[in-house]
């Protein structure tokens, strides 16, 4: 990451890495109320992240974001949001990141009793299982663009071929509970900014439904809203009626393409950029982006030596 930002430094190339939440309506709409000062200055910023049963299955116990040495998932899953995260606190370098997490659920010693190995070699309970790999990526077809790689070579594979390949060297057809997992299925990561403003994210896996929330609070009033339904509240305090506050919803339309309707948005962005057009609220560099990575390395190094990390500044931008 060094090299690459000293490299942009001396050539003068733009990099915009694609934190495709930032073009997202709902996120876009916050982004313009606290840049037009709204709720003031803020003083908190508060994200969570919930991941679905299904989803955290397949991308991080039986995918290739599994394993914690390559992919810690702060940074895997949740680059985007420790990016929004400084996105808010434009122009504020984050300080200081402590973090707590742990890996309790997907575990050997959690597995049900009747479990085998393989899911549909010697599981006894394979029918009625949620994590079932016939349910989730034939039946279902969940995920499955992840589940069928090793049989890519297959053109267009009979539903025989994807059986006899979960039943055999396919990785989506172990027990979910006996894999080589070591990622997190939880972390809670708290940062100060060196203004001394906080921000605190929250990673919770295996939820009902997967979804994202946030809550920010400024010193003129609050924001608070769920992505998946588009809504958000700007309150403010009313203080010539004690004890009284506005509230001002917002609905934002979120048809469009995946990730909030923020993926073309993305893109259309940075043609406009390397037209020559003037960058939009959303546009990000390297000078900006570095700064959620460095949050993502440093909270897997705070958490595994249990110590507060200092984030070293290098940007230079």
């Amino acid at each position: 990451m060094a090299l690459l930002v000293q490299t942009v430094k001396e050539t003068g190339r733009r990099v915009m890495i694609c934190h495709v939440l930032r073009y997202a309506p709902f996120y876009q709409k916050i982004k313009e109320i606290v840049a037009d000062g709204k709720i003031g200055d803020l003083i908190n910023i508060g994200t969570i992240e919930e991941v679905s049963y299904h989803h955290v299955a397949v991308a991080f116990v039986w995918g290739k974001w599994r394993q914690r040495k390559t992919n810690p998932i702060m940074l895997a899953k949740c680059c985007h949001d420790l990016d929004l995260i400084c996105w808010f606190n434009t122009g504020l370098r984050p300080k200081l990141v402590s973090s707590l997490g742990g890996l309790s659920i997907f575990r050997p010693e959690n597995a049900p009793p009747g479990s085998g190995e393989r899911c549909l070699v010697d599981c006894q309970i394979e029918a009625t299982c949620p994590y079932s790999a016939r349910k989730n990526y034939i039946d279902y077809n969940f995920w499955d663009f992840y589940a069928w790689d090793s049989i890519e070579h297959i053109p267009n594979p009979t539903r025989e071929d994807k059986l006899e390949s979960l039943r055999t060297d396919n990785p989506f057809g172990r027990c979910v509970w006996r894999c080589d997992n070591d990622v997190l299925e939880h972390q809670s990561v708290l940062i100060e900014f060196e203004n001394g403003s906080l921000a605190n994210h929250q990673l919770i896996c295996a939820t009902p439904k997967g979804d994202r929330r946030i809550h920010l609070v400024g010193t003129a009033g609050e924001i608070f809203g769920f992505m998946k339904e588009g809504t958000f509240v700007v309150r403010t305090p009313q203080f010539t009626n004690c004890c009284s506050f506005t509230d001002e919803k917002f609905d934002v339309n979120l048809k469009g393409d995946m990730h909030g309707g923020g993926d073309l948005r993305l893109v259309n962005d940075f043609v406009s950029v390397l037209l020559g057009q003037k960058p939009s609220l959303s546009t990000t560099d390297i000078f900006d982006s570095v700064n959620s990575h460095l949050i993502a390395f440093a909270a897997d190094e705070a958490l595994l030596q249990q110590k507060m990390v200092t984030i070293t500044e290098m940007n230079g931008g």
